[in-house]
């Protein structure tokens, strides 16, 4: 048995726990807690990430907890980082496109990431020391190396403090590859990608919770992820990650203004 198979085995448990739970309620008159101008906070995000730490204190109890909704401090204990709903504006918009992201991280790194997608039944996994998966089938990222055959999601920069910057590079990637797409769901889309479907994805601004359980899946399908802090605590950031293959990081180079 694989390092912390233990702790994967009860993020899946409660990930599929809290993904019945979305799936009953999904498309009901939802409670907002706050409005902001980009995103919605709903009552349900906090009611799901409970019971996801009821269910993981069952097996772990003195494990502290980092998430959307609040934080357990903790020196030395090993860390759950949790993302109750990933895509809460689709999940209230009832659109099916959300998720449940549970990681484990210890001493700094992540040892494990579980990201369910109630909708669609889909369970990705992955130990640090192990593969990644989908409902127990071994996953691996496209082969494809062409810009122009490539599938990329990108942050286009209205709201992410780029401004102007951010809109020119969402322009210059849009050009060169084959599609753009916006899921709305940065975990989902890392496992999109870790699974083949597609290839890349830009963000300037990004929570550790959003991507540390799909980050790690990724890796170990293949891909790569760089993530660079936006200040000392880094939970906060920007984001590349690809299928290994595409010269991602040329292709981001915008041309000089004249």
């Amino acid at each position: 048995m694989s390092t912390y198979s233990l702790q994967l085995r009860a993020a899946e448990q409660a990930a599929r726990c809290a993904g019945r739970f979305l799936l009953h309620h999904f498309r009901s008159p939802l409670p907002v807690d706050e409005a902001l101008a980009h995103d919605i906070k709903l009552r349900l995000d906090k009611e799901t990430q409970q019971l996801i730490e009821a269910e993981l204190s069952l097996h772990f109890p003195d494990y502290a907890v980092l998430g959307e909704e609040g934080r357990t401090e903790s020196e030395s204990q090993p860390e759950w980082i949790i993302d109750p709903i990933d895509g809460t504006v689709n999940y209230f918009y009832g659109l099916p496109l959300f998720c449940v992201s549970i990681a484990l991280r210890v001493q700094g790194k992540v040892v494990l990431g579980c990201v369910y997608n109630p909708m669609l039944d889909e369970c990705y996994c992955a130990l640090a020391d192990g593969v990644a998966t989908c409902n127990g089938r071994e996953i691996h990222v496209s082969s494809r190396s062409r810009m122009e055959e490539a599938i990329v999601f990108v942050g286009h920069g209205t709201h992410d403090g780029s401004g102007t910057t951010g809109l020119r590079r969402f322009a210059h990637i849009s050009s060169q590859v084959r599609k753009i797409r916006i899921l709305g769901t940065a975990a989902l889309t890392l496992c999109y990608i870790a699974d083949g479907r597609f290839d890349a994805y830009i963000e300037n601004r990004i929570n550790v919770w959003d991507f540390a359980a799909a980050g790690l899946i990724l890796e170990r399908a293949g891909g790569r992820v760089l993530f660079t802090p936006a200040d000392e605590t880094a939970e906060k950031g920007s984001i590349l990650a690809w299928n290994g293959n595409l010269p991602l990081q040329q292709a981001l180079i915008l041309p000089s203004e004249s």
